[in-house]
């Protein structure tokens, strides 16, 4: 569609580039905006009120028909105002406070409980042979509020730091598995097992690190940096094992030595 110009009855102040909201690829023409009747109320500012030319925000009231200031497009002559964001002193602009930026410290009352690690079998274990730990860590998400915004907070843990207590440390990415869930015979090796040399009693700890996002309604935004809970120590009894040749078992002679 093509037109030459022609006295469009704009204002000298009201001839800005775009008003029109029309738009031309050179094969297509893209029309953005609203057709008003006669005696509707206009073109709508974004906050749903009425415009007010006399404010100076928001759209002038129509200052030509939209039917001709459409057939003029291609003139380089636009016919309303281009749209101008409200301030923060405009009464049309958001009020109330913004939301502050989230850190790992923030986060702290959200935190997972501290984890226990267990020893197998039974927090008791046979120097020499694999004691097989476990920390029971998972996805912790909790909701409360921050700042006064409602918000979620969800903890994945990404690190085991296990302390055997016989100076030995390690650093794991996983919390172990049960022998019977791995479907492993006891005193075999596993990911999270430590083998100690000398009977006694040793106090275990593992610290779990986790990575967090927080949802403030918008969808899941992780934040930086990690946490981490420190556990509890964990009494580990460590006996000796001793073998002997014997002539029957337990079962064939109860009264046997060590039966």
């Amino acid at each position: 569609m093509a037109s030459s110009p022609g006295n469009t009855g704009c204002s000298q102040s009201g001839l800005v580039a775009g008003g029109c909201g029309a738009t031309n690829t050179g094969t297509s023409l893209n029309i953005t905006g609203e057709r008003n009747t006669p005696g509707s109320s206009g073109p709508s500012t974004p906050n749903g009120t009425s415009p007010d030319s006399n404010t100076g925000t928001g759209y002038p009231p129509n200052e030509v028909d939209f039917d001709e200031c459409l057939a003029n497009w291609n003139s380089d002559i636009r016919c309303f105002r281009a749209y101008e964001a409200p301030t923060k002193a405009d009464p049309a602009a958001p009020d109330g406070p913004a939301r502050p930026a989230i850190t790992m410290t923030d986060l702290a009352t959200f935190a997972p409980e501290p984890v226990t690690a267990v020893g197998e079998p039974g927090n008791v274990g046979i120097a020499g042979m694999p004691t097989n730990f476990v920390a029971a860590a998972s996805v912790h998400t909790r909701a409360g509020t921050l700042f006064g915004f409602p918000i979620s907070v969800r903890f994945t843990p990404v690190g085991y730091e296990f302390d055997y207590g016989d100076g030995d440390r390690a650093s794991l990415t996983t919390g172990g598995e049960t022998w019977n869930r791995l479907g492993q015979a006891q005193f075999t090796p596993t990911s999270t097992s430590h083998v100690y040399q000398e009977r006694g009693t040793y106090l275990v700890d593992v610290d779990v690190r986790y990575f967090a996002e927080v949802n403030l309604g918008n969808g899941w935004v992780p934040v930086s940096g990690e946490l981490t809970t420190d556990g509890p120590d964990q009494a580990i009894r460590i006996f000796e094992a001793h073998t002997a040749l014997v002539a029957f078992t337990c079962d064939q002679k109860p009264t046997a030595p060590g039966c």
